[in-house]
């Protein structure tokens, strides 16, 4: 049996969820209490709980389950996306998830099936980002479809509704979500020019990027 976090780890990863997910109100990506950020500790899952505006989040509002879902931690019920974050962290090496409303996305998100390959950053999430077909929020049918988008990516988009990145912290995976819609608000303005048609990147020169970006920043 897996041992249970330390304290100090959970308060730690629930300060740092906190600001993420009022970082995303505060960029824009998120409207109200639409959105959710979660994150890995150990075998439990701290998410941020439904319903509730971040700015009123306090230390005492953690909220954690563990990988079947059953609440372990706090008071608050969690988000309604639950099955959505879970589903990640049991199919992937995911320490962290961040799920928006971003505008830009949710418009590319209602226009086609992938985002096209309109930057070189599109290797940064794994290859063309694909759009999971719509279904209501909340359920396994949209954790499922979301799933599928997600094979072999790190991003992808659910149609008529946002966003869903994921990396090994909250950082990286927030990272992930502001690139993906920076990138379709730089397609969406592209491919908005009468009578022109933007240049995509192929495959191989995704591939180029890809091998290049394994030595990217500051290596130790």
């Amino acid at each position: 049996m897996t041992d249970q976090p330390r304290q100090d780890a959970i308060e730690q990863a629930w300060r740092d969820l906190v600001t993420t997910a009022r970082r995303t109100a505060a960029e824009g990506l998120v409207v109200g209490t639409s959105g959710n950020v979660s994150i890995r500790v150990g075998p439990l899952v701290l998410v941020t709980p439904t319903g509730v505006a971040y700015d009123r989040l306090t230390p005492e509002d953690v909220v954690a389950v563990d990988l079947d879902g059953r609440q372990v931690l706090g008071e608050l019920r969690p988000t309604s996306e639950l099955p959505l974050h879970l589903e990640v962290y049991r199919n992937t090496d995911a320490g962290a998830v961040v799920h928006t409303h971003a505008v830009h996305a949710t418009a590319v998100s209602t226009l086609v099936p992938v985002l096209p390959s309109i930057h070189y950053m599109t290797a940064a999430l794994g290859g063309p980002v694909r759009v999971a077909p719509y279904a209501l929020y909340g359920t396994d049918e949209l954790a499922g479809n979301m799933l599928r988008a997600l094979e072999q990516r790190t991003a992808c988009l659910l149609q008529n509704h946002g966003t869903v990145a994921y990396g090994d912290t909250l950082d990286q995976a927030y990272d992930r979500t502001a690139q993906l819609e920076w990138m379709c608000r730089l397609w969406l303005a592209a491919s908005s020019v009468p009578g022109h048609t933007p240049t995509l990147l192929s495959g191989s020169q995704l591939s180029e990027v890809a091998d290049k970006l394994r030595g990217y920043g500051q290596q130790p």
